[in-house]
């Protein structure tokens, strides 16, 4: 008999026959369906934490559930304003817990954010409540959901005397930093306990150079037809952009190493089954606003003047992966003005770039999913921070 050994260094026992029985199948190139027959036919010993996880969950299974908003009032001076309509009103979804630091998250073009942070949400639910904003699929108003986070900060506030940690995902972070320069024009300072930003996308140009005949990222190539149509756009090309967006997670879904030691098969599965629908379900109509929100969006200046006020005064975490090139622009406006002028943006910002551990795949864009343990050491750290101002102000 011999022993075999997990991806953690638990030692079991192996038989001849029961190695052979549990070989790893052959795995193709063709999308993720082919990662999930192979786990249905192999299935190693878990690294110790996703065992956990699994477990943990199958006691309390992840329910995020629609939030009822206590105050509602800056979305409804928009709705008044025909600045919006009801039908582009993102869906609030809650996870409560006792923590004192809760978090508003904001995902991308897609997934929704309940995916976004799929494998983060158990870190952020140490911490406190989670609010997941999702998005219509049919819609999109930049005002209504700038609206909406002023109404559940508020809420936050006064209801519940906290103050969140706002997390935006590659476009929800755009949307962030959008939210924060509506409050800044309007001399606000909305009361929040900080600000994380993956691999933030705020700008048309981040994702396409002004001027360029084709576009020399994968992302904008599927959404160029967008932004040269400022209408609507053919059923070929959401085809095109909904096959380009599915390809990424597929992409991603192929590292075998990256998902054994993070999913089990059952939660692949249903994670893919939710971004894939995600992408699928998107209207486009749904799409063409999103876009038409990210062209509106203007870019974030180098903060030349020296009497301009920064975003936010409240720690901030600005967090790019080595390799944004499938995605981000050479160029991008927004990286150049975070290199260039973090300090005048974010008083108390930190700019990192999330690398891969020796051997390892690169981390890409906004990877929270495929590479989350090489993000979250730089997320703990800022809550601690976090915490720890959190804890001074109160002495």
């Amino acid at each position: 008999m011999k022993r075999f050994r997990d991806a953690v260094g638990f030692s079991l026992p192996c038989t001849d026959r029961a190695r052979a029985r549990n070989r790893m199948p052959v795995l193709t190139l063709s999308p993720a369906l082919s990662l999930l027959a192979a786990f249905t036919r192999f299935s190693p010993a878990q690294p110790f934490h996703a065992f956990i996880r699994a477990a943990g969950y199958k006691l309390r299974p992840p329910r995020p559930v629609p939030h009822t908003p206590a105050i509602t009032q800056a979305q409804s001076d928009v709705l008044a304003r025909g600045e919006a309509t009801l039908s582009q009103r993102a869906t609030v979804l809650c996870e409560r817990r006792f923590g004192t630091i809760p978090t508003i998250v904001l995902g991308g073009f897609v997934p929704d954010s309940t995916e976004q942070v799929f494998l983060l949400r158990s870190y952020l639910l140490r911490r406190g409540s989670v609010y997941y904003l999702n998005y219509p699929r049919g819609g999109f108003s930049p005002a209504l959901i700038c609206a909406q986070l002023d109404d559940l900060v508020t809420e936050l506030n006064t209801v519940h005397g906290q103050r969140p940690v706002v997390l935006g995902v590659s476009f929800g972070a755009g949307l962030v930093l959008d939210w924060l320069r509506r409050a800044r024009a309007a001399h606000r300072s909305p009361d929040i306990g900080g600000v994380v930003l993956v691999s933030p996308v705020a700008c048309a140009a981040d994702i396409v150079v002004p001027g360029e005949a084709k576009a020399s990222t994968l992302i904008g190539r599927a959404l160029k037809p967008y932004l040269d149509s400022r209408t609507t756009v053919g059923p070929e090309v959401i085809d095109r952009s909904r096959a380009i967006f599915a390809k990424i997670f597929e992409a991603g879904a192929q590292n075998r190493d990256a998902i054994r030691s993070l999913l089990t098969a059952g939660e692949l599965r249903q994670l893919r089954d939710r971004v894939l629908a995600a992408v699928q379900d998107l209207a486009p109509a749904g799409a063409c606003e999103r876009v038409d929100a990210l062209r509106t969006m203007p870019p974030l200046s180098p903060w030349s003047s020296a009497g301009q006020l920064p975003l936010t005064e409240v720690p901030a975490l600005v967090l790019y992966a080595e390799k944004e090139t499938a995605v981000l622009a050479a160029g991008s406006p927004t990286r150049a003005a975070f290199d260039s002028a973090m300090p005048a943006i974010f008083p108390r910002g930190e700019l990192k770039v999330v690398t891969a551990a020796t051997g390892g795949s690169a981390v890409q864009h906004a990877s929270l999913i495929f590479h989350y343990f090489q993000f979250l050491p730089h997320i703990a750290a800022f809550y601690r921070r976090v915490k720890l101002r959190k804890l001074r102000v109160a002495a």
